[in-house]
């Protein structure tokens, strides 16, 4: 099974947590369907990124977005080769300095977003549930945001961005 037809097929099987999360897969469905090379941000203004939703004891870890400002999960573009999944682990790694648990290969798809990314790009973001493995204090390096931290459920609600919170508020009645 090409990576295209894994991708598509969590997609369809994604249940929706609310109406941001169905349009957005239903964007998805059809951005996948017409482009050529989803997987890589060169080809066209849309295109896929990997994302990761972190929780632990001490809440959800969000990271402000040089950029954007946004507090927002740890994500980003893929590298040429690169699956949505791993994608999401290596940003998460890049951007906080910690250390995931392993899970399967492809592991479950946790949510998804489509959203402008900045300079004229959307994002179809695949989302995934990563563990934190041994010390949970963020170390981010120096040319990532340093604004990194664990937000309780109800500040990280209060906080992250909205296509994130709609998942957040499905998942506190179930942590």
């Amino acid at each position: 099974m090409t990576l295209l037809h894994t991708v598509r097929a969590a997609v369809v099987a994604r249940r929706p947590v609310d109406g941001r999360e169905a349009r957005s897969r239903h964007q998805m469905l059809v951005a996948l369907g017409r482009l050529a090379q989803p997987f890589d941000r060169d080809a066209d203004l849309t295109h896929v990124t990997g994302s990761a939703v972190v929780l632990g004891p001490a809440g959800v870890l969000l990271h402000r977005h040089k950029r954007l400002g946004l507090w927002l999960q740890p994500g980003g573009h893929l590298e040429a080769g690169e699956t949505p999944w791993d994608a999401a682990r290596r940003e998460a790694e890049e951007e906080t300095g910690l250390c995931f648990e392993p899970w399967p290969a492809p592991p479950s798809l946790l949510h998804l977003d489509v959203h402008a990314g900045g300079r004229g790009h959307t994002h179809l973001d695949l989302r995934y549930l990563l563990e934190v493995s041994g010390d949970d204090t963020p170390r981010p390096p120096g040319d990532e945001s340093q604004d990194v931290r664990w937000f309780t459920w109800p500040d990280a609600l209060a906080r992250a961005d909205p296509g994130l919170s709609g998942l957040l508020r499905h998942l506190v009645g179930h942590v």
